[in-house]
C-alpha cells in the first residue's frame, strides 16, 4: 500500500523526516507515535503531497505521489481544520464532498447515518457555517468528511483532539469496524498513548524524524513498552 523510500525533509537545520525505508501494507492500522517535533504532521503532509521531500519518495500502491494524483481518489485524510471549507454548513460541505466522489446526496446521507451517535444531535440541522462550530464538532466533521468516500487509505492526524471521552469512545469503534470492513489501510497519529494503543495493531515510534521502533502491538502488549520510552525521557530532562 504505502512504501516510504529515503525519504528526507528539513526546515532550515532541523531534520523534520528521515526515514530509510518502510513499509504499511494493505489493510494495516497502523499508529504514530513521538513527541512534539517528532515529525509525525511533516510524515503525514509528505505522504499526501503536501509537502516537497527534499530527497527520497513516497509510493501509494505504486504510485508516486509527487507525480501523479491517481492515488488521491483511494486515500482520505484529515490533518487540521484548514481542511474544511468553513464558510458552508456540515450539509454543504458532506454534500460537496460526495459530489467530488460521484456520490449521490442519497448516498451521502445513507454513509453520513453511521456517524448519527458521533455526531451527537450537534452537527446536522444547525444552520450554522462550520467556522461557527466548537473545534470538537469541527475534528467531527473532519474525520466524517475523510471517511465518506470510503478511502482504501484514510490517514487521521491527532483524531482524538478537542473531543469528549464519549466521542473519543465512539470514533475508537468507527475506525476498527471501518477497518475491518473495509479492509482500508488506516493511519492515525496520537499523544494519547493509551488511544492509540486501544486501536492499532501495529505503532511506529517516531523520534527526530526517523521510526526508530516498529512495534507489535497484541493485546495492548505496546503500552508498557511505550510507557518506559516516555518516561524515561522525562526522567532524562528531570
Amino acid at each position: 500500500m504505502i512504501q516510504i523510500n529515503n525519504l528526507q525533509k528539513k526546515f532550515g537545520e532541523k531534520i523534520a523526516v528521515n526515514i530509510e525505508s518502510y513499509t504499511i501494507p494493505q489493510g494495516d492500522m497502523l499508529g504514530l507515535v513521538g513527541n512534539n517535533g517528532a515529525g509525525k504532521t511533516t510524515l503525514f503532509r509528505l505522504i499526501l503531497d503536501l509537502l516537497k521531500a527534499d530527497g527520497g519518495n513516497v509510493t501509494i500502491n505504486g504510485i508516486e505521489v509527487s507525480k501523479s494524483e491517481e492515488w488521491k481518489n483511494t486515500t482520505g485524510a484529515f490533518i487540521d481544520d484548514g481542511f474544511l471549507i468553513d464558510y458552508l454548513t456540515p450539509e454543504e460541505y458532506f454534500y460537496f464532498i460526495g459530489k467530488m466522489y460521484g456520490l449521490k446526496k442519497e448516498e451521502v446521507d445513507e454513509r453520513l447515518a453511521p456517524f448519527e451517535r458521533f455526531m451527537n444531535g450537534e452537527v446536522m440541522g444547525q444552520k450554522k457555517f462550520i467556522r461557527n462550530f466548537s473545534m470538537g464538532n469541527k475534528q467531527k466533521i473532519g474525520i466524517i468528511s475523510a471517511m465518506l468516500h470510503h478511502p482504501q487509505l484514510l490517514i487521521l492526524d491527532e483524531p482524538f483532539n478537542f473531543l469528549d471521552p464519549s466521542s473519543q469512545s465512539i470514533i475508537k469503534h468507527l475506525l476498527k469496524k471501518y477497518n475491518e470492513e473495509h479492509g482500508a489501510t488506516v493511519i492515525i497519529s496520537s499523544h494519547n498513548l493509551n488511544h492509540t494503543v486501544d486501536v492499532c495493531p501495529r505503532i511506529a515510534l517516531l523520534e527526530y524524524g526517523a521510526i526508530i521502533r516498529d512495534i507489535k502491538n497484541e493485546n495492548n502488549s505496546a503500552e508498557k513498552e511505550l510507557e518506559a520510552y516516555f518516561n524515561i525521557g522525562v526522567e532524562e530532562e528531570i
